[in-house]
């Protein structure tokens, strides 16, 4: 296991379909904030962040929502680092009799128009889905030119990309990204697994992929629903980093809902410290990451 201390980042609400379960997901603006806020005090240092409709709990890509979580983050007594999504906009879903046409939640964008929060809000981290892929019942399509058009507008920002990989060729692609310099280093890689379509939760997967990363990388991981802790506890053993958080996973044992992210964090804490580690403050992985830090008066944050 690595010496190096150990960032958890937490996932707070996500882009998927709003259910009955999930009562303890935030929606608005203000409860996304709130529930970063409980995820820094729980020992989160990065909270990675999506918005949603206010009034019916769907997937957003409403800047003026982003912007309202990003002020009262940056408003509040909290040096968390936030990290933004890029991957909405990508969903393409076939109609049946029409394959070229979109049918009926279908998202799929200019890569323009899925970072231009970021471009406006410059958060010292964002994601960046490198690969093509099923995702559950649709599609989601990055493709290279797309990718690389998104990668060379966050690099113009100063804004770090946190490459999100679901698969081994996914990180052969990043690679060639960052061997024709598109990719700033050293790169900061996402292991995601579990996903329906994506590389499977397991040690073994976890073990493969992380092989497969540049030597300089740093890199992290996360497992979804029932596979969330185990692969907590495998990210500590191979010296990454973790994630937890409702996007991901929305219970803290069989049968037993979370009551809110900050307790999904704490049992990520624990799992840390049983396994021998130190968990990052924010400051701390910032300095492990090699971030640009961003004074709250240099982003023209407004105190309230």
């Amino acid at each position: 296991m690595s010496q190096g201390k150990t960032i958890i980042t937490c996932a707070v609400t996500g882009g998927g379909a709003y259910t009955d379960k999930m009562k303890a997901v935030p929606v608005t603006p203000e409860q996304i904030a709130d529930e970063c806020f409980a995820a820094a005090r729980a020992g989160a240092a990065v909270c990675h962040i999506h918005v949603r409709d206010i009034h019916t709990g769907a997937a957003s890509m409403e800047r003026a929502y982003y912007r309202e979580v990003v002020e009262r983050i940056r408003a509040g007594k909290t040096d968390l680092v936030i990290n933004l999504t890029t991957g909405m906009g990508a969903r393409y879903i076939p109609s049946p009799d029409a394959p070229l046409e979109p049918a009926p939640g279908s998202t799929l964008t200019t890569p323009e128009i899925r970072v231009q929060h970021v471009l406006d809000l410059k958060p010292e981290i964002c994601s960046l889905d490198i690969g093509t892929m099923n995702f559950g019942a649709h599609a989601v399509l990055n493709t290279p030119t797309h990718v690389s058009r998104m990668a060379t507008l966050v690099r113009e920002a100063g804004v770090k990309p946190e490459l999100e990989v679901f698969d081994i060729g996914h990180i052969d692609q990043a690679r060639r990204m960052i061997a024709n310099g598109l990719i700033d280093g050293p790169p900061f890689f996402q292991i995601c697994l579990g996903v329906a379509g994506g590389a499977p939760a397991t040690a073994e997967t976890m073990l493969a992929m992380k092989s497969q990363l540049p030597a300089d990388a740093h890199w992290g991981g996360f497992g979804i629903s029932a596979a969330s802790f185990p692969m907590v506890a495998q990210c500590v053993l191979l010296g990454g980093h973790v994630r937890v958080g409702l996007e991901d996973n929305l219970y803290l044992a069989r049968g037993e809902l979370a009551p809110g992210n900050a307790a999904l964090v704490e049992r990520a804490v624990d799992i840390v410290h049983l396994l021998g580690g130190e968990v990052a403050s924010p400051a701390e992985a910032r300095d492990i990451l090699g971030l640009n830090t961003q004074t709250k008066e240099q982003a023209g944050v407004v105190f309230v």
